[in-house]
């Protein structure tokens, strides 16, 4: 693969010449002429993060270049575009990433180091976007550089939060949330576009009128928010498509009460402004209380508004006919957040635009898609039908109508059956009248799709059983992916060496041209240098765990790791249970049989998620009983890494060794940290759930753990009255470590501390079946045990892992989005 040069950028102003000579490259040329002209600073006076922003400038310079071509190209043949809808966007530091998919990444090295500086530290500079939680904002950040890869003409919709969930921090044991406030610097990969504002309305009331048609709708006496556009360039992997992301920030219509403020009242005289600009202060507000559910709300319809907005006058620059809609425009919505737009999209054409309803409609159900993310109807989001009327009145009156004529239709055909017209209802009247987004989702799409084999099968068979009778075809599926280039390029640059010298590098984008190391398995000396490169990754966390928690860790132990937010589905407590009971054998005198293991657990509890965070708390209590044993020893340590983050996991999948992805089956969608870590080396333990179901298929049954029951048998066990005390009275391990938990061993200034978590488990019928899946996964645990002490052939089934996984590419799911649903054609320039 060839790298291309590098242009200098060059600046002259009277009286100010850059520090350069001519031994230096143009890329050092550049980061000079940044320093001074971007940053005003010379190199006797510049910071470490002077060097970041002029690095990231002379970065930004290269891709700029490409994504005004982009934007040209788009103009100039005019596709179909996507656009993808989504409240999360977990795009990370963008420095490295860029600098890698535009193959600049070693002159850019290079460069610093003509002037004394490390890229490395320079980049830890950077700030990680704070645009997401977890798993759904990552997906959707992969989406995009898999878009701009193919070539795809994309563009991401979100909103740019001025903090993101928060910041955490760990003390006394406990989760702290603090704010992140990750624009306390420029965001130098950001560009403001005043040029593109959009009034969005909330509250008011709705006005009758009579048309030649019938009836018309006015939305009056609202009250109205500035939607403002910043762009983020988005580059593909060794093409010069540059794709763009485009987020709302909320501004005021006016600044302050002047009257106000002359008499004094300076709070009063700024109170609009900050509750207008709340809208896209945090990521997710806390919605225990009413306010909090309002600015959820808000939040949502105020993103998908403005995008609603702005799509449709890209649309109409072309002066088209509306009926080429659907011919231009696709939408996918990330779940039920966006759901909204169904909505929007038709009050934008009945109302805005004045189409005839039963038009319009054929237009929107035409041009959405929906992914769905989860398998529990308690996570699929409603709305109390009296909130969602007072905020947005006119929307709930176009919710009533689709229902409307949605169950008219459905009432033709199966005629009579009156429970199923309550189950499908947009409004479900049992419950306190609340507007059902999802089924607003799946009524205002044309594909519907799941995210796993199994997530999907159980979406036609469970969640949404009667809409898939209703529509018959509606439902497919589509695989997550991760994108190689920072899952392995920029996270594992060491085994992505290793890769490229002996198969090419073309597995960065066709990941499955790693099946050709597969023979490479049986190669000792191969193995060698894998697991040299394995170690050399587990060091550099080692030291990072150490720094950011104090604890020392043996890097030649088993890294056991979950990382992921926690949840109990998730099962991050099943896990515990297991350390406690190494823990337990090891203080009985059998630590020569353990093999040395270190677990490390990571992840962000919801603020009012009262039992995950009880669980953080338990894990760090452990941790300080187990760490600080001298029985124990360096044969088993237990360390919390805070504040999980794409950074952070740039740093632990390259050095974990065990993939814990331990969800009870049939309620993980699909998961793609499980394919990370396959991806960079990491044997799997888990349930057949998710994405783990196709990994087993892929891996082979031989390369990975798998433990516990079925999605079938966990839902016999139910069904048959599940009884958590036959399973504490039957083994003696669990009895003694629930014990432990309950009587606050691990807590001993507070004993009852953690009697909640025992009353859940036992007294409260242990919902995620923790107890019944314990025996199967210490038993599975032990073989994990056993093998890791034969290195040959834990090396040989990891590189088998990362082998065969090439499936699990972003890239290939973005394809069937592509073909499947979007009906969409790359425009590669």
């Amino acid at each position: 693969m060839t790298t291309p040069k590098a242009k200098s950028v060059s600046k002259k102003t009277a009286g100010i010449k850059p520090t350069i000579t001519t031994e230096q490259t143009p890329i050092a040329q550049a980061l000079q002429n940044h320093l001074i002209f971007s940053s005003g600073k010379t190199s006797a006076s510049a910071t470490k993060r002077d060097w970041y922003a002029s690095t990231a400038y002379t970065v930004r310079d290269h891709v700029i270049e490409r994504w005004v071509k982009t934007v040209e190209g788009y103009r100039e043949h005019d596709p179909k575009r996507v656009y993808y809808l989504s409240l999360e966007f977990l795009i990370g530091r963008m420095l490295s990433n860029a600098a890698l998919n535009l193959g600049i990444n070693d002159e850019v090295r290079d460069g610093l180091s003509d002037l004394g500086y490390q890229l490395e530290n320079v980049v830890e500079m950077e700030s990680d976007a704070a645009l997401g939680n977890g798993g759904l904002g990552r997906l959707a950040a992969c989406f995009l550089d898999s878009m701009a890869t193919l070539d795809i003409p994309g563009t991401g919709y979100g909103i740019r939060y001025e903090y993101g969930m928060f910041r955490q921090t760990i003390e006394k044991g406990q989760q702290v949330e603090n704010p992140d406030n990750w624009l306390r610097y420029v965001n130098i990969w950001e560009f403001q576009r005043p040029e593109h504002t959009y009034m969005v309305q909330f509250f008011g009331k709705v006005v009758e009128y009579p048309t030649k048609n019938g009836v018309g709708y006015h939305w009056v006496e609202s009250e109205s928010v500035v939607a403002m556009a910043y762009d983020i360039p988005i580059p593909g992997y060794d093409t010069h498509t540059v794709n763009n992301l485009r987020l709302w920030s909320a501004k005021a219509t006016r600044e302050f009460d002047l009257r106000q403020f002359n008499d004094g009242n300076y709070e009063k005289a700024v109170e609009g402004r900050n509750a207008t600009e709340n809208i896209s202060k945090v990521l997710y507000p806390n919605d225990a209380s009413a306010s909090g559910r309002e600015l959820r709300l808000k939040q949502q319809y105020f993103f998908v508004s403005a995008s609603i907005q702005d799509i449709l006058r890209r649309f109409l620059l072309k002066r088209r006919e509306w009926n080429e809609l659907p011919d231009k425009i696709a939408i996918q919505l990330n779940d039920t957040h966006p759901a909204i737009a169904v909505a929007e999209l038709m009050y934008q054409l009945v109302d805005v635009h004045r189409l005839e309803w039963a038009h319009a409609w054929k237009l929107v159900v035409k041009i959405f898609g929906y992914t769905n993310h989860t398998l529990m109807p308690e996570a699929l989001e409603t709305w109390s039908v009296e909130l969602f009327g007072r905020l947005l009145p006119r929307h709930l009156g176009i919710i009533y109508q689709i229902n409307h004529e949605f169950l008219q239709m459905v009432n033709h055909k199966f005629p009579g059956d009156t429970d199923l017209l309550t189950r499908v209802s947009i409004i479900d009247e049992s419950n306190g009248r609340r507007v059902r987004m999802a089924h607003l989702a799946v009524v205002g799409s044309h594909t519907v799709n799941g995210v796993a084999a199994l997530h999907s099968q159980l979406l036609k068979t469970t969640l949404f059983a009667d809409f898939n009778r209703i529509y018959p075809g509606k439902f497919v599926n589509i695989t997550n992916g991760i994108t190689p280039r920072r899952w392995l390029n920029q996270c594992n640059p060491q085994l992505t060496s290793l890769l490229e010298k002996v198969i090419g590098a073309g597995f960065q984008k066709d990941l499955s041209d790693l099946s050709d190391i597969v023979p490479l398995a049986e190669d000792k000396a191969f193995r060698k240098v894998f697991r040299e490169i394995k170690r050399a990754n587990k060091l550099r966390l080692a030291q990072r765990l150490e720094k950011v928690t104090g604890v020392t860790v043996n890097p030649d132990s088993l890294f056991d790791v979950q990382i992921k937010r926690i949840h109990e589905y998730k099962r991050q407590l099943l896990n515990l249970l297991h350390v406690i009971t190494l823990y337990n054998r090891i203080r009985s005198g059998n630590a020569d049989s353990i093999t040395p293991r270190t677990v490390i657990f990571g992840g962000k509890a919801a603020p009012g998620y009262w039992m995950a965070k009880l669980i953080i708390r338990l894990i760090n209590d452990v941790a300080a009983i187990v760490n600080e044993d001298p029985a124990v020893g360096d044969k088993l340590k237990v360390v919390f890494y805070p504040n999980y983050e794409v950074s952070a996991a740039e740093l632990l999948f390259p050095g974990s060794d065990l993939s814990e992805q331990i969800s009870t089956a049939g309620t993980e969608a699909s998961g793609t940290g499980n394919m990370k870590m396959a991806l960079n080396g990491a044997l799997t333990i888990g349930t057949l759930d998710g994405a783990n179901v196709e990994i087993k298929e892929e891996v082979g049954d031989e390369n990975i753990f798998i433990f516990g029951l079925t999605t079938d048998e966990v839902a016999e066990k139910k069904a048959s009255g599940y009884n958590p005390w036959d399973y504490y009275h039957a083994n003696a391990e669990l009895k003694q470590v629930l014990d432990m938990i309950a009587t606050g061993f691990f807590c001993v200034d507070e004993p009852d501390r953690y009697k909640a978590i025992f009353d859940n488990l036992l007294q409260k019928g242990d919902h995620y079946l923790l107890l019944a899946d314990y025996e199967s996964y210490i038993a599975t645990q032990d073989a994990v045990s056993a093998l890791y002490k034969d290195q040959e052939e834990w090396s040989r089934r990891a590189i088998l892992n990362v082998a065969r996984v090439g499936k699990f590419s972003s890239d290939r799911t973005i394809g069937e989005y592509a073909s499947k649903i979007w009906k969409i054609q790359a425009l590669k320039r």
